[in-house]
C-alpha cells in the first residue's frame, strides 16, 4: 500500500512540474538580444495618428481640439515609446522586418524613422492606404542593409455585405533575406469585434478567406516557401476564422494545409496573452508560419519558441502596469478613457526568430 502510495505522489509531483513549464514558457520574460538570424515583429500600436484634421477620414478625436487633446508634445512621446519597444524588441540589432496596425498614413511612419532613435536604423517603408473609414493602416519596415524588396501589394478584404463598414487590407511583402532566402510576408488586422464576438465573426471569416487564398497561390508554385503571417488577426488561434478558414493549426496537430500557429502555445490557462479585454488575456496578435519554416525543408527555419509576446526587459517588464480593476497585470496604453496616460498601446507586441538552415 505504502508503495502505491509512493508512485502517485511521484507521479502528481511529475504533472505539476509539467504544468508549472508550461507556465513558465508562456509567461516567462525572454531576454530579446538572445536571437536568431533574422527577427520579425508586430505591433498594434493603437492610434498612431498625426495631429492635422484630414477631411477624407474620421480622425477629428486625434487632434488638439478633439476629444482626445491629441497634441504635438503627445504626438512626439507615442512616436518615442514606439521606437523604444522596436529598439528593445531588436536586442542588440534592430529587427529585420516589422509589420504594424493602427497607423494613420505614411506621414507617421516617415516621422517614426526620421525622428526618433529608429533614424540610425536605416529602415525602407511599404505602406497602402486603405479604405478604412477611420484612415488606419496596415504597414511594413524593412532594413534596407538585410532585407531586398522584390514586390508587394495591397489586398483588399470585400466583406461583400450592404452598408458595411470598409475593413483594411492585408498587405503582402515579398522580398529576400541577405545571404539567405526568400519570405513572403503578411501583415493583417482583421475586422474587430464591434457589435459581439459572433455577430461579426462572418467578416473575419471573409478576411481569412482572402489570406487563404493568397497563401494557396504561392503554396502551388512552390510548396515549399518560406510564409510568414502576421496582425492582429481579432480572433484567437483556436476561432473558427483562424482554425478552420485560414487552416491554420497549433504544431502539435498534424496538418495538410501547410500552414502553423506559433501563437496557439500562449492559449494555457493563466498565460498572459497579447491584449486583455475585461480581465481576460486574449491571443489576438499572432505568428503563422509556413510547414517548410517549422520542419525546416529550406534555407530558413524556426521553431515554436522563437515565437513570442513581448512584455518588457527580464529586468523590466515596461509594457505591463497594475489592472486596478480586475486584478493582475495589463498592456500600459497610451488613453486611460479619455485621460492622456503615456503608455504604449492596448495590444503587446509580438516577434519571430528565423535561423539560417
Amino acid at each position: 500500500m505504502n508503495k502505491l502510495v509512493t508512485i502517485a505522489c511521484f507521479i502528481l509531483v511529475l504533472v505539476v512540474i509539467s504544468a508549472c513549464s508550461v507556465f513558465k514558457s508562456a509567461n516567462t520574460t525572454v531576454d530579446p538580444s538572445e536571437r536568431g538570424d533574422f527577427r520579425l515583429m508586430f505591433y498594434n500600436v493603437e492610434n498612431l495618428f498625426d495631429t492635422e484634421d484630414d477631411p477624407e477620414k474620421k480622425d477629428e478625436e486625434f487632434t488638439p481640439e478633439g476629444n482626445k487633446h491629441w497634441t504635438p508634445d503627445r504626438y512626439r512621446k507615442k512616436l518615442s515609446n514606439i521606437s523604444k519597444v522596436v529598439t528593445a524588441i531588436g536586442g542588440w540589432e534592430a529587427p529585420d522586418l516589422i509589420g504594424f496596425c493602427e497607423v494613420e498614413n505614411l506621414k507617421v511612419l516617415e516621422d517614426l524613422t526620421k525622428y526618433t532613435g529608429l533614424s540610425k536604423m536605416n529602415y525602407g517603408i511599404v505602406h497602402k492606404e486603405s479604405p478604412d473609414n477611420r484612415g488606419i493602416d496596415v504597414a511594413i519596415l524593412y532594413r534596407k542593409d538585410r532585407v531586398e524588396p522584390i514586390a508587394y501589394k495591397a489586398i483588399p478584404v470585400f466583406l461583400g455585405e450592404t452598408g458595411s463598414r470598409p475593413t483594411r487590407d492585408i498587405l503582402y511583402f515579398k522580398g529576400v533575406l541577405k545571404r539567405a532566402d526568400t519570405i513572403h510576408f503578411f501583415v493583417n488586422h482583421w475586422p474587430s469585434r464591434y457589435g459581439g464576438h459572433l455577430e461579426s465573426e462572418p467578416k473575419r471569416i471573409k478576411a481569412a478567406e482572402t489570406l487563404r487564398a493568397a497563401v494557396d497561390s504561392i503554396l502551388i508554385l512552390n510548396s515549399q516557401a518560406n510564409i510568414v503571417i502576421s496582425g492582429d488577426l481579432n480572433d484567437d488561434p483556436g476561432d473558427k476564422s483562424v482554425s478552420e478558414i485560414l487552416k491554420a493549426k497549433a504544431p502539435s496537430q498534424e496538418n495538410n494545409d501547410r500552414l502553423y500557429n506559433l501563437s496557439a502555445q500562449y492559449l494555457h490557462p493563466g498565460a498572459r496573452g497579447s491584449l486583455k479585454y475585461k480581465g481576460n488575456w486574449n491571443v489576438f496578435d499572432q505568428f503563422i508560419v509556413s510547414n517548410s519554416l517549422l520542419k525546416g525543408h529550406g534555407k530558413l527555419k524556426t521553431t515554436i519558441s522563437s515565437s513570442r509576446i513581448f512584455y518588457g526587459l527580464p529586468e523590466n517588464e515596461f509594457l505591463l502596469e497594475i489592472d486596478d480593476r480586475y486584478q493582475g497585470l495589463q498592456p500600459n496604453r497610451t488613453y486611460r478613457g479619455r485621460t492622456f496616460h503615456d503608455g504604449y498601446s492596448d495590444h503587446l507586441p509580438v516577434y519571430l526568430d528565423l535561423y539560417k538552415n
